[in-house]
């Protein structure tokens, strides 16, 4: 009794068992246990002595047989004489049944009972008299002998269902008791069956899974890193992996040729519905492959994946966009395929109009390119016509011209400078039919494509031709492998430094670099990148001529990656790889809105766990430890 005192937390909140009345928890547990003594119930809880598991509640199975379940109640059933408890664990829900005639003594003790209760039950298995057919123990129930209370719960802050309307802040803070919900604990058991197919099919392709460091040399990848002070060595810092780049080429040279890991990422950059500060990703290198060879054995995955956990049949070979070929389609390099709607070239039909905004784009090197929304007058109105160029203007157009062909007329915006014909044509040209929308973007290439692939988005999903449905893998390659950057005013690696050029386009490395392709490769999932590869370089000259051309100095090469580069010294064989994002899998095959859902414990939009409340302060004895003088503090939100 005194042992189990001292768990027991004193809560804020009112009592469960005391009918609304404010009360110490423990002394209410007294209490009762009291009544109970004097009706000759020992109501403290109890062991699993004597008592083994034999079925999960969602697998029993044996009609007349014996058999011992154990989880949480979800609901209980007060009928008089006879007593329904639904028994939850993460196969599903079995019916427990309690007969004050048969056993009375089990019955009373069931009559403490309540909601997220845990149980251990053994009992006669036998067929139910009234069927449920919404759960897959519907016709069986188990009429119970002996009943074990394991643990007892306080009302909880929201009921455990799948349809809850809870909000997510309320959900995350209580994050252990969001993830009984059935929902979410189906979407977590297929992230595993994800990672044991992986690991089974790459196992059986003859790679061999390594660790590589969690905590490593601060090295420039594109994100911020998350930085580990050192104690030893006062003043220096770790790093948490962005990837296991580095260290996977490594194994390569060690002569791993095969490598995998499940491992585990962490960037500090801005979150999003797809992005958390630390995600996992399906780590792959290997050798003397070229990028068709790797291409078509991360298809084998894929068509086994989707066969074992969803049974659905993916043709192979995927389909094979390069970059350019995207861009000027779609408007993305990860468009979402399952929808047309493809983006036009107007440059051409409308090089010779009197519209200021077209020829001067065109001669500017730009172009006027549109998309027709099919048949959306009716959805598209001026009104929305005026949202859809807000949008535009906010992610870099200058405006939005428009066709709407609502009337018998079309009514273009830019019609009174066409002359006749003109506007014939670009119809013409379109494809545009009564009915349609036409939305077009003058203006370099760099700022037309992209809006018009947003505006794709967009309008797909408002007029609604995106699919809830399907499975549209597709390859991007020939990635450029620079790409200016305005705010720098330099040019940039698009994928890493480590990244090898076509060797057509070598001798574009110091005059053009525009003209550069790389042989880099992405996988994307109706309009989600999965996962992001290349073929390495590893020629050692070559590898620092990179690092030169992104404006490192030699100083910067050798503290940076001196190590990598004197490895190349020593003979490296050609390779390749990439990371398959694990989470954004997971979160695609389980139909979930955001990888929240698929992660057991996730971060929200600032980076913080509201469960947990990390991050947190840290006391002066461990900063002094580490040499660490905070001079600035977040202030708590009250």
């Amino acid at each position: 009794m005194l042992f189990f005192a001292s768990l027991l937390e004193k809560p804020t909140e009112k009592c469960y068992n005391c009918k609304g009345l404010s009360s110490d928890a423990y002394v209410c547990r007294l209490e009762i246990n009291g009544q109970n003594r004097r009706k000759g119930i020992d109501f403290m809880l109890d062991t699993m002595k004597g008592l083994k598991r034999t079925h999960y509640c969602g697998e029993v199975e044996g009609i007349g047989s014996t058999v011992t379940v154990a989880g949480f109640v979800q609901r209980v059933r007060d009928k008089g004489s006879l007593m329904f408890v639904d028994l939850r664990d993460r196969t599903g829900i079995v019916q427990l049944v309690f007969d004050d005639t048969t056993e009375p003594a089990v019955f009373e003790k069931a009559k403490q009972i309540k909601s997220e209760y845990v149980l251990m039950a053994q009992g006669l298995l036998r067929e139910r008299e009234s069927k449920n057919n919404d759960i897959k123990t519907g016709n069986v129930e188990i009429l119970v002998t002996d009943l074990r209370i394991l643990s007892m719960a306080q009302t909880t802050p929201f009921e455990i269902v799948n349809d809850t309307k809870t909000n997510e802040e309320l959900r995350l803070k209580y994050r252990y008791l969001d993830l009984r919900r059935k929902k979410l604990q189906d979407n977590l058991i297929m992230r595993h069956r994800i990672a044991k197919t992986a690991r089974e099919y790459f196992y059986d392709n003859g790679f061999l899974e390594i660790e590589t460091p969690m905590m490593m040399k601060s090295t420039p990848e594109g994100a911020r890193d998350y930085l580990v002070p050192s104690r030893v060595h006062e003043g220096k810092f770790y790093a948490l992996p962005q990837s296991p780049q580095i260290y996977k080429q490594l194994l390569m040279i060690s002569g791993f040729d095969r490598y995998i890991q499940l491992a585990r990422c962490f960037r500090d950059e801005d979150l999003r519905a797809d992005r958390q500060p630390e995600f996992t990703q399906i780590d792959l290198e290997m050798s003397f492959m070229d990028v068709d060879e790797i291409l078509e054995l991360t298809e084998g995955f894929i068509k086994k994946l989707m066969k074992d956990v969803l049974d659905v049949d993916i043709t192979t070979p995927l389909p094979r966009l390069t970059y350019n070929d995207a861009m000027s389609r779609y408007g993305s390099d990860k468009p979402d395929t399952r929808f047309g709607m493809e983006i036009q070239d107007l440059s051409d039909i409308v090089k010779d109009t009197e519209f200021s905004v077209f020829s001067s784009a065109i001669a500017a090197g730009g172009s006027v390119r549109a998309i027709v929304a099919k048949n959306a007058a009716g959805v598209l109105t001026r009104k929305e016509i005026d949202k859809l160029t807000e949008l535009s203007k906010g992610i870099g157009a200058k405006g939005l011209a428009y066709i709407r062909w609502h009337d018998d007329a079309p009514n273009c915006s830019f019609a009174k400078f066409l002359k006749e014909g003109e506007l014939d044509a670009i119809l013409s040209h379109l494809g545009c039919e009564k009915g349609d929308v036409v939305l077009i973007v003058a203006d370099k290439n760099k700022v037309t494509l992209p809006v018009l692939g947003a505006l794709r988005l967009k309008v797909g999903k408002q007029i609604g031709i995106v699919p809830d449905s399907g499975y549209n893998f597709l390859w991007i390659t020939e990635f450029p492998f620079f790409e200016w950057d305005d705010e720098s005013e330099s040019w940039l690696a698009m994928h890493h430094p480590f990244t090898m050029p076509m060797e057509e386009c070598l001798e574009y490395l110091d005059t053009d670099k525009g003209k550069v392709r790389a042989k880099a490769y992405d996988l994307v999932l109706n309009g989600i990148e999965l996962c992001s590869g290349s073929i390495r370089i590893t020629d050692p000259e070559l590898q620092e001529r990179m690092f030169r051309l992104l404006g490192l100095t030699d100083k910067e090469i050798e503290e940076k990656f001196g190590f990598l580069v004197e490895a190349y010294k020593y003979a490296a064989p050609p390779h390749g790889g990439m990371g398959i994002g694990l989470d954004r899998l997971a979160m695609l095959i389980c139909g979930a809105d955001s990888l929240r859902d698929v992660t057991a414990f996730p971060k929200v939009q600032n980076a913080s766990e509201l469960m947990s409340g990390a991050p947190s302060y840290i006391d002066d004895i461990q900063l002094d430890e580490l040499g660490i003088n905070i001079t600035k503090e977040e202030k708590d939100e009250q």
